[in-house]
């Protein structure tokens, strides 16, 4: 079995009609998601790239226990890759809100506008705990590591003909600023563990681990190369694709590379 996780190219109406190598969209769709299908050896995590050329819907996700029976929460983290100029990430609120009023600003908009909208370039680092109100902004590329779940309840979404999710998204809505610890400026060198449970580990490697990350990582990983060479069990695995090994052990790296690992 390939060390590659296959490809889904996932077609949104805030997406875009050309994404940087070395993804390829299809002929007449607009492409906001890459997904790396999920497998056995590590089923509990789903890495994606996002790439905006439109706001996304202003949504909530779950945790564990307020998810449907039988399914996951949806905690995340994202890292920023790219941002044009004025690009910004909306997550969670500049002061406590009471549940009528947040239910009544989704209902006209102005949702939007409660927001905290944080100015975003290439190298910041924020975990979205579940319970978060949040919105990726237009003109962003990032990597997003969450939980195996794509339940979504969206809010608001300036109008688009979709499905919103007012009730359910409100039941486990948080109307509470979004704690400055949460994010981050990922320097662009260096080892840094971003991400350390309950949920998931993830680090940033620039180089091949040491001893206290091996230890870390005990057991199988996600492998998501942003430059350089990695190779697991001797097939490459090259920035824009996504590979899971056994163990940290099977992986060689030379250059940096995302590692996760579900907790």
């Amino acid at each position: 079995m390939s060390a590659r996780l296959p490809i889904r190219l996932v077609e949104r109406p805030w997406g875009r009609t050309s994404l940087p190598a070395p993804f390829v969209v299809p002929a007449g769709q607009r492409i906001g998601e890459v997904w790396f299908e999920p497998q056995p050896l590590l089923d509990g995590l789903l890495v994606k790239y996002i790439f905006t050329s439109e706001a996304l819907s202003v949504q909530v996700h779950p945790s564990n226990d307020q998810a449907p029976a039988g399914q996951r929460g949806k905690e995340e983290c994202w890292l920023v890759l790219d941002a044009e100029p004025g690009a910004r990430l909306g997550i969670g609120f500049d002061r406590a809100h009471s549940a009528e009023a947040l239910r009544a600003a989704a209902r006209d908009g102005s949702i939007e506008q409660l927001l905290t909208w944080h100015p975003v370039q290439p190298g910041d680092f924020f975990y979205i705990p579940a319970g978060t109100v949040h919105a990726i902004g237009a003109g962003v590329a990032l990597i997003e590591v969450q939980q195996n779940s794509d339940i979504t309840y969206r809010l608001y979404d300036y109008g688009r003909p979709r499905e919103l999710h007012l009730e359910a998204g409100m039941a486990v809505a948080r109307s509470q600023p979004y704690p400055p610890a949460l994010h981050r400026q990922v320097p662009g060198s260096g080892h840094a563990v971003l991400v350390d449970g309950p949920l998931f580990r993830l680090d940033r490697l620039d180089g091949p681990p040491d001893a206290a990350t091996r230890a870390r990582f005990d057991g199988p990983v996600l492998a998501i190369p942003l430059d350089g060479a990695v190779r697991i069990a001797g097939e490459p695995i090259l920035p824009g694709q996504c590979g899971q090994a056994a163990s940290l052990d099977a992986v060689d790296l030379s250059g940096r590379c995302l590692i996760a690992q579900g907790c």
